[in-house]
């Protein structure tokens, strides 16, 4: 599947948790009853087995803990295990596999303030992922309106960037629905004053195709200066075409003006 998508969200909604729990972590040892832990353990006791197995490699060891957790009903665990059926890490990739888990996940819902919050958040960027592409020869086809809803859940709930940016995508191109070029604008701009740079692109080029040249080529100028290397060619495309567009005059403005940005809080 399509992991950049939600993998950012997934680092920065989860990273503390991990690194307490790395915190904590020894050298996991085999799982059987001498480390302490068995299939009978608690659900937490097995999650951070599993994670303290799967930092020191032992994948397998991390899959049946995480297994066993899963079935206690960790929300963790049960993520940590979607998560590696997706990559194909440590467990054969298996798309439909980690589906089933992240709608387990979603169907479960979350008690507002929860510490489950962000597995929550990822199941269903995960799942809108995977709506908007289909995944081959399972039930699982294109259901972009479904895809669009998540995305929706996902921006208006929880305000994460990522969401608004994918969702004023489907918007624009008119996926699961009828265009609607000024809601796009309003998610693009919510997700960009958060500093999602793909964002900040696509909001630029707007402004610059509805006229305001400057402060268009401005946020697409700053936008190449935030971007991953993996998404920056696409970025720099869009830049180049309307700086070529573009007098001298508004270039040399748009370039000063891009340094100035605030990408947080611009206006």
């Amino acid at each position: 599947m399509r992991k950049s998508e939600f993998i950012s969200v997934r680092v920065m909604l989860m990273g503390l948790s991990l690194a307490v729990l790395a915190a904590v972590a020894s050298p996991a040892r085999a799982f059987d009853i001498n480390a302490g832990v068995t299939k009978e353990s608690g659900p937490f006791d097995l999650f951070k087995f599993g994670f303290k197995a799967y930092k020191n490699g032992q994948k397998e060891e991390a899959v049946e803990a995480y297994k066993y957790a899963a079935e206690k009903g960790h929300t963790g665990s049960r993520w940590a295990l979607a998560n590696m059926y997706a990559d194909g890490d440590g467990v054969a990739q298996n798309d439909f596999e980690a589906f089933k888990i992240y709608s387990e996940i979603a169907q479960q819902g979350v008690e507002p303030g929860s510490e489950d919050t962000g597995f929550f958040i990822n199941a269903l960027l995960a799942l809108a992922s995977y709506y908007k592409s289909g995944i081959p020869n399972t039930p699982v086809k294109t259901d972009l309106s479904q895809a669009r809803q998540l995305y929706f859940q996902v921006a208006s709930t929880f305000g994460i960037p990522e969401a608004q940016f994918q969702l004023a995508q489907m918007m624009l191109d008119g996926e699961g629905g009828t265009p609607n070029v000024q809601q796009a604008k309003k998610w693009l701009n919510q997700a960009r004053k958060s500093g999602h740079p793909g964002a900040m692109s696509v909001f630029g080029n707007i402004l610059f195709q509805e006229g305001q040249s400057v402060r268009g080529l401005a946020f697409m100028t700053a936008a190449l200066d935030k971007c991953k290397p993996k998404d920056c060619q696409w970025m720099q495309d869009l830049q180049e075409q309307a700086f070529s567009i573009a007098n001298e005059s508004d270039r040399r403005v748009a370039v000063s003006m891009a340094h100035q940005l605030d990408v947080a809080g611009a206006e």
